[in-house]
């Protein structure tokens, strides 16, 4: 299984910017869809965002135009730029990999979550 590890999460002000970033273990995004999730205290997680092998990407409603996904494959980490920060954007973020050929039997891989608190 793929190991994932978040980092760059924080505290910040609304009307801010956070980048957070996901190292994976090894090369996947050749076959793997990337998503990042959120869940807010009392919440479902939720999909914010994620990036297909070929590199179409995929927004929650409440994030567009305001989250950006990516991807550094030569540093096998993908990337969550978080602009225009509101409090509701408040929860801890999840990295996510799910591997899209369905014969190859993988279970997905979750990273282990990092804080991210919008407030003034």
């Amino acid at each position: 299984q793929v190991q994932l590890v978040e980092s760059g999460g924080g505290l910040v002000q609304p009307g801010g910017s956070l980048r957070l970033s996901c190292a994976a273990s090894r090369s996947i995004f050749s076959t793997y869809t990337m998503g990042w999730y959120r869940q807010a205290p009392g919440k479902q997680r939720e999909l914010v965002a994620a990036i297909f092998s070929g590199g179409s990407t995929n927004y929650a409603d409440s994030v567009k135009g305001r989250f950006t996904i990516s991807r550094d494959n030569a540093k096998n980490t993908v990337y969550l730029q978080m602009n225009s920060l509101l409090p509701e954007d408040t929860a801890v973020y999840y990295c996510h990999g799910e591997e899209e050929r369905p014969w190859i039997h993988s279970a997905p891989s979750w990273g282990q979550g990092t804080q991210v608190t919008v407030s003034s």
